[in-house]
């Protein structure tokens, strides 16, 4: 992840933010998990966060990810809600909606 400016965040927060709800909406009618608030931030090494809140915290940089990659790191935040770990349980539920998620987690690792 390379770093960037404020100025980067503002650009394109609007733009993220939606594609993220979407997304969330899509994902969410498969696991009907409850969650607080949506962020978008310029988290230097992180895609994604998830509070014991409830709320997501996304990069928004993963708008120039690929769409699976992108799908990925929502999915496993969203996934998070149920699953504060990542234990088998934990990856079982990423599994429903990402079936190749290792090889996907493993593209992103190389970004």
């Amino acid at each position: 992840m390379k770093t960037s400016s404020k100025n980067d965040l503002k650009k394109y927060r609007d733009e993220v933010s939606k594609l993220i709800a979407e997304r969330i909406f899509f994902f969410n009618q498969k696991y009907y998990f409850k969650y607080n608030n949506i962020n978008i931030k310029n988290q230097k090494t992180r895609w994604g966060s998830c509070s014991k809140r409830g709320n997501l915290n996304f990069n928004y940089k993963l708008l120039f990810l690929p769409k699976e990659v992108r799908d990925y790191v929502i999915v496993h935040e969203l996934c998070h809600l149920r699953e504060f770990n990542h234990s088998k349980s934990f990856w079982n539920l990423v599994r429903v909606t990402i079936p190749d998620y290792i090889q996907v987690r493993n593209s992103l690792k190389l970004r």
